[in-house]
């Protein structure tokens, strides 16, 4: 099982600036006047030498996720903007003549989770089939209205794929493409759901829009049942926890040291921070992460947790 992330942020997709690209290549080119000489082998090296923020991005796609497995049937987490490249990818390596399944489970309606499925180009072709995997009963009013005049050019009605809507119970198994798949619900306006994904041994939870409290025993023996001994939990911390519990307290989203506590609890072995603030930018980002990763080392009790944040591209075998 592996995971492809195809879009990491949250709320709203965000791109680098040509501000934002300048700033990285000052900084870059500045310490490079300290090599000895510019070659193609010594610039390599000097890249791999520069921290995250500066030598790459984190992206900017909003939320969608996919895994990986041996079966011919794909599996989406959510449609955000990041189903766009998706879609390009699979066009590409299939083609338009060899028809595919693409089952997908919404974490939740609101628009930043759907936004990429008007540009996801195998709803376009004939022969796909697509289905859509939710616990809410208005997933396919949230889809179709989309599609609508005057908020896009193309009908929902003229998709050429065969679009079918699977409303799911929270706190029941099923089994899907070869996973076995059940949901919880989470706190967040309008409801979402955790989904957890297990085969071979291996599992992973996607919990993202969703503000976990620790104060609230019931709800915590609850979250760390459902996140027990996962690979990897996909977690949204797109909050820091002063704001999580000040500010932005109420406002559906969780924090770094929330996922740390969680996981830990859980007997988690990654976390995977997810659903980034759009505010931040890649040294932002990466100073959460440094952060995090100093609070799991400081608080460590046992097993060490392995800390990382996801961004557009990067796949996680697990």
């Amino acid at each position: 099982m592996k995971l492809h992330f195809w879009g990491t942020r949250g709320s709203i997709p965000v791109s680098m600036t040509s501000l934002d690209v300048r700033a990285k290549l000052r900084h870059a080119l500045l310490d490079a006047a300290q090599l000895p000489a510019l070659t193609a082998a010594t610039v390599d090296a000097y890249i791999d030498t520069l921290g995250f923020d500066v030598a790459a991005t984190f992206g900017g796609h909003s939320s969608c996720v996919q895994i990986v497995t041996d079966s011919p049937e794909h599996v989406i987490l959510d449609l955000g903007s990041g189903a766009r490249p998706l879609g390009q990818s699979m066009l590409a390596r299939f083609g338009a003549a060899r028809p595919q399944t693409y089952h997908v489970f919404m974490s939740h309606l609101h628009w930043d989770h759907i936004m990429g499925f008007p540009f996801f180009q195998p709803a376009f072709l004939p022969g796909n089939r697509i289905i859509i995997h939710a616990c809410h009963a208005q997933v396919e009013q949230a889809f179709r209205r989309q599609h609508g005049s005057p908020s896009f050019p193309v009908e929902f009605e003229q998709l050429a794929a065969t679009v079918e809507f699977d409303v799911l119970l929270p706190g029941k198994c099923y089994q899907i493409a070869g996973l076995e798949v059940s949901a919880r619900l989470q706190r967040h306006s309008g409801d979402s759901y955790g989904w957890r994904f297990e085969q071979g041994g291996k599992a992973v939870v996607y919990s993202t829009d969703s503000e976990h409290q620790l104060d609230e025993a019931a709800e915590l023996a609850g979250v760390v049942d459902f996140f027990a001994n996962a690979d990897a939990v996909v977690f949204d911390a797109m909050y820091s926890l002063a704001d999580a519990i000040s500010v932005k307290a109420d406002w559906g989203h969780s924090s770094n040291i929330v996922g740390v506590e969680l996981c830990r609890a859980a007997g988690a072995r990654r976390l995977v921070m997810f659903h980034h603030e759009p505010a931040y930018d890649d040294a932002q980002i990466l100073g959460v992460l440094n952060e995090t990763r100093r609070f799991e080392e400081i608080t460590r009790e046992g097993h060490p947790l392995d800390v990382l944040s996801a961004w557009d591209g990067l796949e996680l075998a697990l």
